[in-house]
């Protein structure tokens, strides 16, 4: 795999060896002494599965802690855009973001440690999203910050609808109001 460091210390994107042949492919998703030769100890503990639809936009979530999770996010179906934005008030990158195309067809992943944000867009008709988290989820910490808040400026790609979001995406806070 190659590890690739991101402008967000400790964001990494992740490209697996893909073995190809007329059968199909295999690639290693995951391979702890890989990860651990590569800055990432974490013991993930949770698995998630998400579908969503051309034009879905979620996010952008994290949890508090000390239920904060790290994620390692990988889209086995379809493209999305994935954004990771720091939220470590102590951060020199406070309040910055990167954003990669995670696809079935680059097969591309994303390392999300504590302390940032996560969200994704949909890019194609379907999407399904696979990520690994640190933490369990608890509804109680459970927090999420606005997925155009103008201070963090994300640059989302432009689509011919209008994003589809929940109710409690469309009314997540700014930035600004969760310090």
């Amino acid at each position: 795999m190659e590890f690739i460091h991101t402008a967000l210390s400790g964001v990494i994107l992740i490209k697996p060896r893909v073995f190809l042949d007329e059968r199909g492919f295999f690639l290693e998703s995951y391979k702890k002494s890989e990860f651990l030769s590569n800055e990432i100890k974490e013991d993930f503990v949770q698995d998630n599965h998400s579908k969503s639809s051309y034009g879905v936009l979620r996010g952008l979530h994290y949890q508090l802690d000390p239920y904060g999770q790290g994620k390692l996010v990988r889209c086995s179906y379809g493209s999305v855009f994935d954004v990771a934005v720091d939220i470590r008030k102590d951060s020199p990158t406070f309040g910055k973001w990167v954003g990669y195309e995670l696809s079935a067809e680059n097969k591309a992943m994303l390392y999300i440690p504590v302390g940032f944000a996560h969200g994704f867009l949909t890019l194609s008709q379907d999407a399904e999203l696979l990520y690994k988290t640190t933490n369990e989820y608890s509804a109680m910490h459970d927090r999420g910050i606005k997925y155009n808040d103008p201070n963090i400026g994300i640059t989302w790609p432009k689509l011919d609808i209008d994003f589809i979001l929940s109710n409690k995406d469309q009314n997540q806070p700014l930035l600004s109001n969760i310090l």
